[in-house]
């Protein structure tokens, strides 16, 4: 990373990653729609069972602004 840079903004291949499990089914019994996130390099979703509900992962770079987004609400 370049010296000065943000480090909150790093959104390449090597900056640390962190997860988020969003439902994967609205109350209906829809699924919602999976869109992949053009802000950081490593973004990436699996789907995960816990306690038998079906969730959707994804994964971004921590300084990436959709994850931020994500981790406050």
């Amino acid at each position: 990373m370049a010296e000065g840079s943000d480090p909150q903004q790093d959104v390449t291949y090597r900056a640390p990653v962190g997860s988020v499990d969003l439902k994967a089914f609205d109350d209906d019994g829809n699924s919602y729609e999976i869109r992949a996130c053009h802000d950081c390099l490593p973004w990436h979703a699996e789907v995960v069972l816990i306690a038998g509900e079906v969730l959707v992962r994804e994964w971004h770079a921590v300084g990436c602004p959709q994850f931020q987004e994500l981790i406050r609400d």
